[in-house]
């Protein structure tokens, strides 16, 4: 195998060790298991103001304030286009390793492909391969970063990735009107919003019910808008964790959920959707992700605070600084995690043979 490639794992009967999680982290439902739970939601009419706009307005922002996740169709995002990247990005992981690793990210390089994920520090690796790339501001392409195979990517996701950016954007301004505040405000509140785009395979598993596709989180920007084939395997919680639901798959709609920034600038009114990806055996599963993110200097607090709530956080703080924040607590924990379970076996491996068989 070459390094770096779930390529020959995914071919083996035992998960290798670097992926298998703590018990307490592992699937609890499966990828198949739909629920209707999440709204799912047409667009059509939403710029018929005085006509359907008032009704579906007001079921995102329920879906906001219940979920911070909702499934959106009839978007006007064109059929051709999303099939088209849609066949891209499978075509893109059906490359040989050798292939892909021309465009390996390691090292802190600024997008390209990866296993598990871009960040540092991982104590356990996610099973999936992923290829990023940084689409907006236009003026910061670095289009070294993003692949050349196969033929036509770059323009098709160019296309795409502007046509997502206009969604999330009039998303954007339906949960500014129900703040009360001009329908540019949150858009304006990103300052110079960053789009990032992250296509996600997840290969069959041999042991998916040890691992996770990716682990629980809470995006860190404004909206992020999944585009998922119909295998399933996106799961959210909306009580800690405690129960999870399997997002049932909708031909040609896009998931929505609100980011850590979003909730933020809400007060907290609209959720910030915790979520995670789980993987199978039967078959591979591939996903498309658009971040829309505000600039690394913009502020991150509450945009208006409503009669008798307090804010949220205790000063304005910029968004690389909450994200800097974000990222050290969660590894953090991670390690501390790891500490713990490593005294425990060491523990129990000090106990008398009698005291074990017991």
């Amino acid at each position: 195998m070459a390094p770096g490639t779930l390529t020959e794992l995914a071919g083996e009967t035992k998960l290798n060790s670097k992926f298998v999680r703590d018990e307490d982290e592992r699937p609890k439902v499966a990828y198949n298991e739909f629920s209707d739970e999440i709204p799912v939601i047409s667009l059509d009419g939403i710029d018929d103001v005085g006509g359907k706009r008032g009704e579906i307005c007001r079921q995102i922002v329920e879906a906001c304030e219940n979920w911070g996740v909702f499934q959106v169709v009839d978007h006007g995002v064109d059929t051709t286009l999303v099939g088209d990247m849609t066949r891209l990005a499978r075509d893109f992981f059906a490359l040989t390793p050798e292939e892909k690793l021309k465009f390996d990210m390691s090292g802190g390089k600024k997008g390209g492909f990866i296993v598990s994920s871009h960040l540092q520090g991982e104590v356990v690796q996610d099973w999936r391969e992923i290829v990023t790339y940084f689409s907006y501001p236009v003026r910061n392409r670095d289009y070294s970063r993003w692949p050349t195979k196969p033929e036509g990517w770059v323009k098709v996701t160019e296309e795409y990735s502007e046509r997502l950016m206009s969604l999330a954007c009039k998303l954007l301004e339906v949960l500014s009107e129900a703040m009360g505040l001009e329908k540019e405000a949150l858009t304006n509140a990103c300052v110079d919003m960053d789009q990032k785009i992250v296509v996600n395979y997840y290969p069959k598993c041999p042991q998916p019910d040890l691992t996770l596709g990716l682990k629980r989180h809470t995006d860190p920007g404004t909206i992020t808008l999944l585009l998922q084939d119909q295998v399933g395997g996106l799961q959210a919680t909306r009580d800690d964790g405690k129960t999870w639901i399997t997002v049932q798959p909708v031909e040609g709609a896009f998931v929505v959920n609100l980011g850590d920034h979003g909730h933020y600038l809400s007060n907290g009114r609209f959720k910030n959707a915790d979520h995670q990806a789980v993987v199978n055996s039967n078959s591979s599963r591939l996903s498309i992700a658009t971040f829309q993110n505000p600039a690394p200097e913009a502020t991150v607090y509450p945009l208006k605070v409503r009669e008798g709530e307090k804010p949220i956080l205790e000063e304005p703080i910029t968004f690389a600084e909450m994200y800097k924040r974000k990222m050290s607590r969660d590894l953090e924990l991670a390690r501390l995690k790891k500490l713990a379970k490593e005294e425990h076996d060491h523990k129990e491996a000090a106990k008398p043979v009698d005291q074990i068989i017991a």
